[in-house]
């Protein structure tokens, strides 16, 4: 990995770190045992896993949502959230655009801890996406 790589890779991590302390406090108050980590890519069987044959996936989530566990949860591994830098970087036009997928994509998986689906924070995504549009 050379230097410039290093470089870029200490600013995307700044701009995940600068992203989750846009959320409410209230919200990160209530993460328990989870960690939030950066990866270049993500790794080919994770891919083939969720049937994605694209470059798009920005974001992980791996764990049990809060809606899931029962009442002997407990002794485990903390759960876990993924943001792939390189699929960002190579959607996004500038380092803004940068810093807002990864929000976006933290809120997306920080909803799956909480037990949301998929279905619905695109909906959501998509209400934000239109409220962006008509102020704009």
């Amino acid at each position: 990995m050379g230097v410039e790589e290093q470089v870029n890779n200490a600013l995307f991590e700044k701009l995940v770190k600068r992203s989750l302390e846009r959320l409410p406090r209230k919200l990160m108050e209530t993460l328990q045992n989870i960690t939030i980590e950066v990866e270049a890519e993500p790794p080919d069987d994770v891919l083939d896993d969720m049937g994605i044959e694209d470059d798009g996936l920005y974001g992980l989530y791996q764990g049990t949502p809060l809606t899931e566990r029962e009442w002997n949860y407990g002794n485990v591994l903390p759960d876990r959230i993924v943001i792939y830098q390189g699929p960002i970087e190579r959607d996004a036009a500038n380092e803004g655009e940068i810093e807002e997928i990864v929000l976006d994509t933290v809120v997306h998986e920080i909803g799956h801890y909480f037990g949301f689906d998929d279905e619905t924070l695109y909906g959501i995504e998509d209400e934000k996406a239109e409220r962006k549009k008509r102020r704009s």
